[in-house]
């Protein structure tokens, strides 16, 4: 059984709320890394966006109408909804689209297929979180948001991510909340995945996130304000929140040039990532996310470099997988 444990950092004691915040009508986030500003140009139209996590609020105004059916692995007779919480917030960021009374998420018009995997408390299998992958295969998703992990490798979700892989869906995830230098969780750690850390406002990594090399990209992950169940909004933390900005920005993307590899995705992320701070230091090798930068390199052709194609990943021995909500 995998356990999603330490459920997610909750500021300010996390406290849903059914009326909208009107200073997050967009969240600063989604400002922060410029997602507003290429709205004009795209909005991830046609882009499908699998999300394995606990379901999502089917009746939240600001989300239904990006909503498809997807599938509950839970029980497949039944939609897959939130029970939970975090889908529903991991899709607020994603796809919100109430200009009039809600909020507003990355990329609004892209199309959003729940994939319940999780429990009401957070419990789910391997063997589900697998099954997932091979749902969004069939399915054509060309992203999977991931806004999880777990501390011990698994050989077979492994075979999982790079099948997906070659069928050049980006899978992006979350690189963990335990506050470790050169330590990711998996499968963030594949290096067939876009691995996502969280910063702040301050544009500097947040205190809770994992960091080091084996991060791909930086995003706004801390005091993250989004849809919740029951149609409110709740305000978390974690590198959950920040997978999904990048998830939204790889859709903004992919709607000008569908075809994009994954490699390619991956590439112009990092390369167009903008410098962040820890402690005091300027990071010279990964940085934060930055959808008009993005955008500018997207129509350039440059050779994929080395660094960034994947090499094997290391095994490392655990008994039980545990997944921990980022």
């Amino acid at each position: 059984m995998v356990q999603l444990k330490a459920i997610i950092h909750l500021p300010n004691g996390g406290r849903p709320s059914s009326h909208v915040d009107l200073s997050e009508r967009i969240p600063w986030g989604i400002s922060a890394i410029q997602a507003p500003k290429l709205w004009p140009k795209t909005k991830g139209q046609g882009i499908r966006i699998g999300i394995v996590d606990t379901g999502v609020d089917f009746s939240h105004p600001d989300i239904n109408s990006s909503l498809y059916r997807g599938v509950n692995l839970l029980n497949r007779y039944q939609l897959p909804i939130d029970d939970n919480g975090h889908g529903t917030h991991i899709a607020g960021t994603l796809v919100a689209s109430n200009a009039a009374t809600g909020i507003r998420g990355v990329a609004p018009r892209a199309s959003l297929y729940p994939i319940k995997a999780f429990d009401h408390d957070g419990a789910a299998y391997v063997s589900d979180i697998i099954l997932a992958i091979h749902w969004c295969i069939t399915n054509r998703m060309n992203i999977i948001n991931m806004s999880f992990g777990m501390d011990s490798y698994s050989s077979a979700l492994h075979n999982a991510v790079k099948l997906a892989y070659e069928r050049d869906i980006i899978i992006v995830a979350s690189a963990g909340n335990q506050a470790k230098r050169n330590i990711i969780d998996y499968p963030a750690r594949f290096p067939q995945t876009v691995a996502v850390g969280a910063t702040n406002k301050g544009n500097r990594i947040a205190a809770f996130s994992n960091q080091g090399g084996l991060v791909d990209v930086y995003a706004p992950g801390e005091a993250i304000y989004s849809t919740w169940i029951h149609g409110q909004y709740n305000e978390l933390s974690g590198t959950s929140m920040a997978t999904a900005h990048v998830s939204g920005v790889i859709a903004l993307l992919l709607a000008k040039k569908p075809t994009m590899t994954a490699a390619k995705i991956k590439e112009i992320l990092t390369r167009s990532a903008i410098t962040i701070t820890y402690r005091n230091k300027k990071l010279p090798r990964r940085g934060r996310l930055d959808a008009i930068r993005a955008w500018k390199l997207l129509g350039r052709n440059k050779k994929i470099s080395s660094q960034l194609l994947p090499t094997r990943a290391k095994r490392s021995r655990g008994g039980v997988k545990r997944v921990l909500p980022e």
